[in-house]
């Protein structure tokens, strides 16, 4: 286990790397993606703050995921252990959590509900994230954003 800093902008794991690695983001923001045949990203996890990032794949497995520092950030960094998971049971918790959600969203929630559940999930990323990268993890167009964020200040009014 090590403390590292890094930069925004910095891949810390790539689609198809192995012996990946566990991050515990200190301070900063990460992100987990992939990209498909397309050139298509699509968003599978924000990690702000107090939060875990990992491939899910045993750690001699190709990585699913690109890892990537959002924001200047300090990380423990911890190999894959699964011995390590009791130690870190209410983050691993939450982040499970947080994934069995967004899976139950994405198959059938609207543009605007996607967003009011990235807003209760993640409080603090508004101003964090770029817009696009909102609409890459709900799984929706940024002009369907647009319009949900809309919608959401027109019903907030009501």
């Amino acid at each position: 286990m090590k403390t590292i800093k890094v930069k925004k902008g910095e891949i810390l794991q790539r689609k198809g790397d192995l012996n990946a690695k566990i991050y515990v983001v200190q301070k900063g923001l990460l992100r987990s993606y992939t990209i498909d045949h397309k050139g298509k990203e699509y968003i599978f996890v924000f990690a702000p703050e107090g939060w875990i990032i990992a491939d899910a794949v045993e750690s001699d497995e190709p990585c699913d995921f690109y890892v990537e520092a959002l924001e200047d950030s300090e990380l423990i960094v911890r190999e894959k252990d699964f011995s390590q998971f009791e130690a870190n049971a209410k983050a691993i918790a939450k982040r499970i959590l947080v994934l069995q959600r967004r899976i139950i969203m994405l198959m059938s929630y609207s543009g605007l509900e996607r967003y009011e559940h990235f807003i209760e999930t993640y409080p603090n990323l508004l101003k964090r994230v770029p817009q696009r990268m909102i609409a890459s993890y709900l799984g929706i167009t940024p002009e369907a954003l647009s319009k949900a964020k809309g919608d959401k200040i027109r019903f907030s009014k009501k």
